[in-house]
C-alpha cells in the first residue's frame, strides 16, 4: 500500500528517458569511453585528513 505515487512518478521518469530525446555529446562521450577523457586532479590536498596531510593538535 501507498506505491501507487512513487510507481507512478517511476513510470514517468522512465518514459521521459526513454522517449524524450536528450541532448548529448557524442564526441565527449566518445573520448571518455575510449579513455581519452582528461585525468580528474588529485583532490587530497584539500581534505586535512588525507594521509600526508595530518594536522596535529595544539
Amino acid at each position: 500500500m501507498g506505491r501507487g505515487r512513487a510507481k507512478a512518478k517511476q513510470t514517468k521518469v522512465a518514459r521521459d528517458l526513454k522517449y524524450n530525446s536528450q541532448e548529448m555529446d557524442l564526441d565527449r562521450l566518445a573520448k571518455e569511453l575510449h579513455g581519452d577523457a582528461p585525468k580528474s586532479e588529485n583532490h587530497d590536498d584539500e581534505d586535512p585528513f588525507a594521509e600526508g596531510n595530518y594536522i596535529p593538535r595544539a
